[in-house]
């Protein structure tokens, strides 16, 4: 089989602060923004890899989600447990004095972990945990 990981999904609650952190602080390129009845999805992605992107989504806009669901998705996004994603980087300690300036909430400085990679981990605007470990 020849499969790729073409995109993720994210939520977003603010998709201005979302589109700034991921744009300005990651650096991430932004592939596509789209608007529909008052919610947007926003496509981004390193600039050197246009096969892989994170899709920032609006939080349970799918009809099938019950407002009961809905107010849950809300209140995990709130405490940080709804959603993540792992990212890599070769400046480790570059990366993360560039998340530390911009204000990103910081969960974890860089450390080598017990399990053989040296990572760090910070909150996006909407709450979702980026982990970010270094390539060796």
């Amino acid at each position: 089989m020849d499969i790729t990981i073409h995109a993720s999904f994210l939520p977003h609650t603010d998709p201005d602060a979302s589109l700034a952190f991921y744009r300005n602080t990651l650096g991430f390129e932004v592939r596509n923004d789209v608007g529909y009845e008052g919610m947007r999805w926003i496509t981004v992605g390193p600039a050197d890899q246009p096969g892989t992107s994170i899709v920032l989504e609006p939080p349970a806009a799918d009809p099938g989600v019950t407002d009961d669901e809905r107010r849950t998705i809300v209140e995990m996004m709130a405490k940080g447990t709804y959603a993540g994603i792992l990212l890599a980087t070769a400046d480790l300690d570059g990366t993360f004095a560039r998340l530390q300036a911009s204000g990103a909430e910081v969960v974890q400085e860089p450390i080598a972990q017990d399990y053989g990679v040296r990572d760090c981990a910070v909150r996006d605007p909407a709450g979702n945990l980026i982990r970010i470990q270094e390539l060796h």
